[in-house]
């Protein structure tokens, strides 16, 4: 795609960068085979061809960014599936990043979709806020259909029924290896994920702990800064990713981590991408010695080894999170670890399809996310499944808010499977 920007604008590296990934693209349109919101709503400019023409005008131009282009934007999942597809190698995330980042700083959007992307801003990220929200919405759950805003609907609708206690596995603290030490990683424990469902972290610290790692909370961790990143929130997402970079630094130059272990795949792609993140900034060497750490808890299972198991009797659907399979190009990893535990694993139709989660997007596009929901559910459902496994709780909530089947995280499978107890979905 040819370019036009100024050499004064090529000076600003966010810029640079734009430029190199639109030169890169070269309009064969592979991407819109796979684009989730292409398919559902059939316009070109909610593909990623269109968005990248829209983003294209947008920067050459050096204009603020209108309510069209942001319309458009708004509407993309970050699902990633056009990386996967693109023959030409397209890096549409760090595309559409910035696009958003310019879109905050230009664009007056209309107060209500400020005064929700402010609460969601400053709830989500931090888990008692969070937990404080939900105890208030559920209260407010009976009286969803008068609200007229459907994004408020969606979010009373996506409050869980129960809220597990706080799991003190979170506090920063150190869990000693059964046997001998053969590796010391990091946990990175999460925001939403710990006011959701506490089971994900305990069963990933049992498991590491049976297979011989010495598995450390570190002090001073929070938030990975995905959920505000993706509203184009920059200096927020900016700094709860340096305080990430410190707390694990801090145990990289004290005891050495060998791994940061991440079992949330939305928050490892982002914890991936911090080197690009800081790349110009005084932290950007030690984000990328961060971002080299991290791995999925997917990954790290493959590289310690996982014991074979007998058969357990157990049909598992997976599910490919997006974050995973597109952002991280983690895709086999977590299905050969469930067969290779003794669970007969299948697969659905389109797989590669995004669920509609996506962070906060099923609460910010509600009618899309529900139709992506009901696709993806539909498609899990046919495999006749005993249960349903994934590998971030995005995810875990949307398919579970749809399904009557169990859906559970993949390492509760793996860590029931080596010795852990039944996950409480199954019991």
């Amino acid at each position: 795609m040819q370019t036009f920007f100024t050499d004064e604008q090529l000076k600003v590296p966010a810029l640079a960068r734009s430029n190199q990934i639109l030169r890169s693209c070269v309009h064969c349109g592979f991407c819109t085979a796979t684009c989730p919101t292409y398919q559902v709503l059939g316009d070109e400019l909610d593909s990623p061809r269109g968005r990248i023409y829209l983003i294209k005008e947008m920067l050459e131009s050096g204009r603020a960014a209108d309510a069209r282009t942001v319309k458009h934007l708004d509407r993309c999942l970050s699902c990633l599936s056009c990386m996967t597809t693109c023959p030409s190698g397209v890096h549409y995330m760090h595309l559409i990043d910035h696009a958003r980042a310019h879109v905050e700083a230009t664009y007056k959007r209309p107060f209500t979709d400020r005064a929700l992307r402010f609460v969601l801003a400053k709830v989500l990220p931090y888990p008692m806020r969070f937990r404080l929200a939900i105890l208030l919405a559920k209260a407010g759950r009976p009286f969803a259909r008068l609200i007229p805003d459907a994004r408020v609907q969606a979010m009373l609708d996506m409050v869980p029924k129960h809220v597990p206690p706080v799991s003190r596995n979170d506090d920063p603290q150190s869990f000693a290896p059964m046997g001998a030490r053969k590796m010391r990683v990091a946990l990175m424990t999460g925001c939403a994920q710990k006011a959701l469902n506490t089971d994900i972290n305990d069963a990933t610290i049992r498991l590491l702990r049976r297979l011989g790692c010495e598995v450390v909370v570190p002090k001073g961790m929070g938030c990975c800064g995905a959920l505000t990143h993706h509203m184009g929130r920059e200096a927020e997402a900016h700094g709860f990713a340096a305080a990430n970079i410190h707390a694990f630094m801090d145990e990289v130059r004290g005891e050495g981590l060998d791994a940061i272990v991440i079992n949330t795949s939305g928050c490892g792609t982002t914890v991936k991408d911090y080197g690009h993140m800081f790349r110009t900034e005084s932290l950007a060497e030690e984000a990328k010695v961060v971002a080299g750490l991290a791995c999925d808890i997917s990954e790290l299972l493959v590289r310690i080894g996982v014991p074979e198991g007998a058969s357990k009797g157990l049909r598992v659907a997976y599910h490919a999170a997006c974050s995973l399979q597109h952002g991280q190009q983690v895709k086999s990893a977590p299905k050969d670890l469930l067969k290779r535990a003794g669970f007969e694993v299948v697969e659905p139709a389109d797989s590669h399809l995004c669920c509609g989660s996506a962070g906060t997007y099923n609460l910010l596009q509600p009618e899309i996310s529900k139709e992506l929901k009901a696709r993806k559910v539909r498609t899990l459902e046919a495999k006749a499944p005993d249960v349903i496994a994934a590998g971030n709780i995005g995810c875990m909530m949307q398919i579970g808010s749809g399904t009557a089947v169990p859906v559970v995280h993949t390492v509760e499978l793996l860590d029931w499977a080596t010795g852990g107890p039944k996950p409480k979905g199954l019991v």
